[in-house]
């Protein structure tokens, strides 16, 4: 069964514009860059998203310095394979006008400097600033000091790209060089999965509908799974999958970020402090993790790729039980599994409700296919996502047999994308309007490292996976008496 909502009107996006801006690029030439922020930001230039003036200015090592026509080119043919939209026509051309090039070395910033004074003249007036750090984390230290020697961080924003440091301690540290600099309040630490359109539908399911809100809680749920499985390897990032593995690229950035969505109290409202500090609070509920009770794995075929180590303890996988001590929560697990070279790519948080005290059902009567998923209601946020609820159901005939049944609301049926936002066009946006609400926090950050400790100190040895699993069979274990659940047939 599927429900559908009648289609939205088709009305420009009533957000505010930012004021006039000079974006810096950092790592233009980069992966990153040419796979979403260029497209990105022709994408809000062409709903009419990105201030009235803006300059683009890119930038990288000198070794790796463009003239501006050789920037403006790069991103042509960056918009043509990743866009949305092909970049022709007049609004194309004002966008390309707008490109310039500034190569920069901490020893030798004026290249950069002599672009962005370009930049800003060409505007007029005093445009603001947003810094983007899509450079590799080692990177991180020496452009935020260059920013800070040459003055270019007054009045700027910053986003800063993750992993923010590998455990605690240096990512105290890094917090320390960022807030020499800069003050917490020009400092967004993106995650993209945070600017996804069907994350934020998580809090307006919760806290619209009367229908969820009364039973999203330890009475009524049983446990709570967030499941990120990948089909792709590491794609050829040896040197950088070596240094971070699953657990810090994905658990630490992207999944405990929908944890916190998910389990925290009604802010007093969706703007950035109240916003934060519900999440702040789950994160500082959550227990130190167990290193017994999480699963490490590797893919059959890791250890041959080029530049892994062929003694490698890197896991491609993790599976772990965390636990929030609060009062909605406590006793309730939440289930978190995430890895390279599965069997289905999936972005799901599945919450499972308790059984009823009183069961008049016999027990044969609900064994059959499909009954593990009654009581479930089920939040795909890979985009453009679905809600799907799961429950149990008389089948025709004249015995009393359950079957499961479900109700699903897809959002491509349900409304128009014409002006939907991918998660880092829309995290951009928010930078550029100073709305910290979908950015982690400083201290953030460091209670999730924290909490991290014992599992980093003290990492069990990694199991191997066959490609094209769901892991290795001990997560089974992990989280019994329950199954895990994904939605494969969808």
């Amino acid at each position: 069964m599927t429900t559908t909502a009648p289609a939205a009107p088709t009305a420009p996006m009533t957000t505010d514009r930012p004021e006039h801006h000079v974006i810096v690029l950092f790592g233009a030439t980069g992966d990153l860059a040419r796979r979403k922020l260029l497209p990105g930001l022709f994408h809000l230039a062409k709903a009419g998203l990105l201030p009235e003036d803006y300059r683009i200015v890119g930038s990288a090592p000198a070794q790796y310095a463009l003239s501006d026509e050789e920037f403006r080119r790069h991103a042509e043919d960056a918009v043509r394979e990743f866009g949305l939209a092909e970049p022709t026509g007049a609004s194309w051309q004002a966008f390309e006008d707008r490109l310039s090039f500034g190569a920069a070395d901490p020893e030798d910033p004026q290249p950069l400097l002599t672009a962005v004074r370009a930049a800003e003249q060409a505007i007029g007036g005093s445009p603001r600033r947003l810094c983007h750090l899509a450079v590799p984390p080692a990177a991180f230290t020496s452009v935020i000091g260059m920013l800070g020697d040459t003055g270019l961080a007054r009045d700027t924003r910053v986003i800063i790209e993750k992993p923010f440091g590998t455990d605690l301690a240096s990512a105290r540290a890094l917090n320390e060089t960022v807030h020499a600099v800069f003050d917490e309040s020009q400092v967004f630490r993106i995650d993209h999965f945070l600017g996804k359109e069907s994350v934020d539908n998580i809090l307006a399911l919760r806290f619209a509908n009367g229908l969820f809100e009364p039973v999203w809680n330890r009475e009524h749920i049983s446990h709570v799974e967030i499941d990120v499985p990948e089909t792709i390897g590491i794609e050829g990032r040896a040197a950088f999958f070596e240094e971070t593995g699953t657990y810090r690229d994905m658990i630490v950035t992207h999944l405990f970020q929908v944890l916190g969505i998910v389990a925290m109290e009604p802010p007093a409202s969706l703007s950035a402090q109240p916003l934060r500090d519900e999440k702040a609070k789950v994160f500082n509920a959550l227990e130190p993790l167990d290193p017994a009770a999480v699963v490490r794995g590797q893919y059959d075929g890791y250890r041959a790729e080029p530049g892994v180590d062929p003694n490698s303890q890197t896991e491609t996988f993790i599976a772990l039980r965390a636990q929030v001590d609060n009062r909605r929560w406590s006793g309730v697990p939440f289930y978190l599994r995430s890895g390279k070279s599965m069997a289905k790519r999936r972005q799901t948080v599945t919450l499972h409700f308790k059984k009823p005290p009183r069961r008049m059902f016999p027990d044969d009567a609900h064994d059959g296919p499909g009954a593990e998923r009654g009581n479930a209601l089920v939040i795909d946020f890979d985009d453009p996502g679905w809600i799907s609820a799961r429950f149990l159901t008389k089948e025709p005939g004249p015995a009393m047999r359950l079957g499961a049944a479900e109700m699903t609301f897809r959002y491509a049926d349900s409304f128009r994308r014409r002006h939907g936002l991918e998660g880092y066009e829309r995290l951009l946006l928010d930078a550029m309007l100073g709305d910290q609400s979908l950015f982690t926090r400083s201290d953030s950050i460091e209670r999730l490292w924290e909490i991290s400790g014992g599992l980093l100190a003290h990492p069990r040895p990694v199991e191997p996976y066959a490609p094209g699993s769901w892991g290795p069979g001990s997560i089974d274990g992990l989280i019994a008496p329950h199954h895990w659940y994904l939605p494969d047939d969808e």
